[in-house]
């Protein structure tokens, strides 16, 4: 056998990286003078941080094998080469080959067996090919909208790592239970607030790939915390499916809500009000809007909706009608009579939002708190081009809420450096602007349906 020399100037980096891990921490690494011995031959080029045969898998690996060492030892009971050992009838017997993939590539470890075989292995168990660092960036890379291909791809050209697709299909299915889990769970008795919408995904029908709705609900609880309540997948978005939305919701402990923004579509609020009678439904403005604008010509957009903010920013109803019937008669509304129509067919459902003062108006004055969520699946969702069935689709959509929360979450902890943050994430967690006005408001409205729940 020949031996590989290294080239001149190099140091052995697998000798350094046992060097390391046998070392308690790194208070006495850096005590003992070797870190600094390391990083200056880092610095000085004779040793390879990364890539294929670095010290960081070469440590990884000295730390690995270091551990199934230490777990061979608990299970024999002894030390190797311990004299105690002599009178066990069991004792270790050598090493088998095994390579695990890393979030730093694929490594090759010596894995110690006994002789009498009931030897098992927690820090690299028998059948895992892969650590769970590498599990979690895979889960990270299907939640940013990566495809199996891709992922499969990025590994190999990255890491040097190579999974098949089935490995890490099974691995993202892993959370599978948890997802099940998260639908299933019990919700408060009340939400003052909740905010339905849907997006359109691309799923696999038989040998066709349908354009489908994914329903998306959002409730705000006592304390003004946001939380995702659920995601359905549909044909269609439509009224009787939505009405099954409510009634899961109610199944899961939802007794009461107070007001519900939605968009305006047709039957909405009798489906609400089928599980909720006393609900107040309001249309949401801001798709009241896009849905008028929608047949006003690009030039002309920006006065229109200086006209149009006459009327949602009006004192109260009468202000509002007659802001409205001033858009009739003049220019505008002449020009576009669509835009009118779209206003005096939604009055009903709109006007409950010109009772509110001004702090409950910028609660529910959109759907924002469910929009932005919405804005971030999309981009998520369009690199995927289709899904292969309903139960990917919320898998994807439940990872893309966990990860687009968790940046988020990491952005306000910066901005409120110092400060009592909000608990959570995007959604779960973080609280309404406002809540506390709001929430007297409701009180002063809906006495006997709030106290019973405030603490």
């Amino acid at each position: 056998m020949i031996e590989r020399k290294k080239p001149a100037g190099k140091v052995d980096a697998s000798a350094a990286a046992e060097r390391m891990a046998a070392v308690g921490n790194m208070e006495e690494l850096k005590a003992s003078g070797a870190f600094d011995e390391l990083m200056g031959q880092i610095d000085r080029g004779e040793i390879e941080l990364d890539g294929k045969d670095g010290f960081i898998q070469h440590l990884i690996r000295a730390g690995l094998e270091r551990g199934l060492k230490t777990e061979l030892t608990e299970h024999l009971g002894y030390e190797k080469h311990e004299y105690a050992g002599r009178e066990v009838t069991n004792s270790r017997n050598g090493s088998y080959p095994k390579t695990v993939s890393t979030s730093a590539g694929d490594i090759d470890l010596a894995v110690p067996r006994d002789r009498a075989g009931t030897f098992v292995p927690r820090l690299v168990p028998k059948g895992t090919r892969h650590t769970g660092q590498l599990a979690d960036m895979i889960v990270s890379l299907y939640a940013g909208g990566m495809t199996v291909r891709d992922i499969e791809h990025h590994l190999a050209s990255t890491l040097g790592t190579e999974l098949s697709r089935e490995t890490i299909s099974k691995i993202t299915d892993e959370i599978l239970d948890e997802v099940i889990a998260w639908q299933n769970r019990p919700l408060d008795p009340i939400y003052p607030i909740m905010y339905l919408d849907a997006i359109v995904i691309k799923v696999r029908d038989g040998a066709h790939v349908k354009n489908k709705a994914a329903h998306i609900a959002v409730g705000v609880d006592m304390d003004g915390i946001k939380h995702v309540l659920g995601i359905w997948i549909a044909a269609a978005e439509g009224a009787k499916f939505w009405a099954q939305v409510c009634s899961e919701l109610a199944n899961r402990g939802v007794k009461d809500v107070l007001i519900v923004c939605c968009d305006g579509l047709t039957g909405f609020p009798e489906a609400i009000e089928a599980t909720w009678p006393h609900a107040t439904v309001q249309t949401c403005v801001v798709h009241l809007i896009r849905s008028s604008m929608r047949f006003v010509s690009y030039a002309d957009r920006q006065k229109v909706a200086a006209q149009l903010r006459l009327i949602y920013t009006a004192p109260n109803e009468e202000a509002a009608g007659a802001a409205l019937k001033e858009f009739s008669d003049g220019e505008w509304g002449t020009r576009y009579p669509a835009a009118v129509k779209t206003w005096q067919s939604a009055w009903e459902r709109f006007t409950p939002f010109l009772a509110f003062p001004p702090a409950l108006r910028k609660v529910i004055y959109t759907t924002n708190a469910i929009e932005s969520l919405n804005f971030q699946l999309r981009k998520v969702t369009k690199n995927r081009g289709h899904f292969p069935n309903d139960a990917a689709a919320v898998k994807l959509l439940w990872l893309a809420i966990c990860n687009i929360e968790d940046k988020r979450a990491i952005e306000r902890a910066k901005v409120r450096a110092g400060t009592r943050a909000s608990s959570g994430r995007l959604l779960e967690g973080a609280k309404t602007t406002g809540w506390n006005q709001a929430l007297q408001y409701l009180c002063l409205t809906y006495p006997e349906r709030v106290e019973a729940y405030l603490d």
